[in-house]
């Protein structure tokens, strides 16, 4: 097998992927390089910390696959470190007919998908669960939960270190050489150049640019950020909400709309909404760097995807710049809100890869490209899913 396992990211699939690599084999050496300052400084905390089942899922994809083994996991995980998580289900709501459909359809992938316990909700039992919560039919996920992801990362932190690997932060990656002859890499960053015998790429939101420098190839398709803009209940209103409470998601679309969190710590978060970033970093609304808005807005695949989807377009970036537009989204759900009753939340950016053609790609994407294994697409459940992706990752890729 290969003695020396480099991995960019530090993200929850980079210490993942060194978690399982030590795993399978103890005597592997192993460096995770990260640009930042400490683990899962972007997507990976920028989330609402829900442990999503493989409910959505395509049957047969790798997504779906992963996404059920996943949640399993990082629960046994969360329970053998002493993680702060909870189990404590979902309820995914219908709000008329043609939605009702759609639920009934994704209750038929959840199954196929091996899910357990999915029951669809009487008015009463949904009453006795979720008091303020409208529905024409609810469905009840109950395998679904919530958890500190921070707590994650810094417990695969401290394993990957106490086993001797090697994890450098603060070292952004200036240049990958491959050596053709040796069938090498090496890692170059600003404090030294690390060879090492396969390098396993996991830069979520630079995934496409990280591909395209370390391969001098064009990648298959594109990162495109999305931020998701959260609010807050304040404490008072807390009660409206008792667990997970999510909308039918559009099909059409990987976002999962506005939707109510109990955050494992308290609180309860409502959102979010995906509205284009201009910075591929960008948190909040006044953060904008030219060079990545360029990238995206003159890709020819998000312009296709624009040009199909502008009314959704439109209609996420009007819950961005009005509190009204928000509001109407969250009362779909729980009619008793009120404005008053939000405040300002966090925000994340969501790694969204678009094809060429315009759609946007669903499943997870990984390539190995002769001693490089480029994660280039692992969006929600990625950070559920991520001791299984890496499972994956290591069976498939590193021998």
């Amino acid at each position: 097998m290969k003695k020396r396992i480099g991995i960019i990211g530090a993200g929850i699939l980079g210490l993942a992927v060194a978690y399982r690599v030590q795993e399978r084999y103890p005597c592997a050496k192993v460096w995770v390089f990260e640009k930042e300052g400490g683990p899962g400084r972007h997507q990976s905390s920028h989330n609402s910390g829900v442990l999503h089942c493989g409910l959505y899922y395509q049957p047969g994809s790798l997504k779906a696959r992963l996404a059920v083994e996943g949640i399993r996991s990082m629960i046994d995980f969360c329970r053998q470190h002493e993680i702060p998580h909870e189990v404590c289900g979902k309820v995914v709501v219908a709000s008329d007919a043609r939605e009702r459909q759609f639920l009934e359809n994704l209750a038929r992938r959840g199954a196929a998908n091996g899910l357990k316990g999915l029951k669809f909700l009487g008015t009463s039992e949904l009453k006795n669960r979720e008091p303020f919560v409208r529905a024409s039919s609810s469905l009840l996920v109950p395998e679904e939960g919530i958890v500190d992801y921070l707590a994650v990362m810094d417990s695969l932190a401290g394993i990957i270190q106490y086993k001797g690997g090697h994890l450098q932060y603060n070292s952004p990656v200036r240049a990958v050489k491959s050596h053709h002859g040796s069938g090498t890499v090496v890692v170059e960053t600003p404090q030294r150049e690390t060879e090492v015998d396969l390098l396993v790429c996991c830069a979520g939101l630079h995934a496409d640019r990280l591909y395209r420098a370390c391969t001098s190839e064009m990648p298959p398709l594109k990162i495109v950020p999305f931020r998701g803009e959260y609010r807050m209940l304040r404490q008072e209103a807390e009660r409206l909400v008792n667990h997970l409470v999510y909308p039918v998601p559009d099909p059409a679309y990987p976002f999962l709309g506005v939707h109510f969190t109990r955050l494992v710590h308290g609180g309860r978060e409502v959102g979010p909404n995906a509205v284009l970033a201009f910075k591929r970093e960008g948190y909040h609304g006044s953060d904008f760097s030219l060079s990545d808005t360029l990238d995206s807005v003159t890709y020819k695949g998000f312009l296709r995807f624009l040009v199909r989807n502008f009314r959704f377009t439109a209609g996420e970036f009007s819950s961005s710049f009005s509190d009204r537009a928000f509001l109407v989204k969250a009362q779909k759900m729980i009619p008793d809100i009120t404005q008053d009753q939000l405040v300002s939340g966090t925000a994340g950016v969501r790694a969204q890869a678009v094809a060429p053609d315009g759609t946007l790609v669903m499943d997870f994407s990984i390539i190995r490209h002769d001693s490089q294994i480029h994660v280039l697409n692992a969006p929600s459940p990625g950070a559920t899913a991520s001791l299984a992706i890496a499972g994956h990752i290591v069976k498939e890729y590193v021998h």
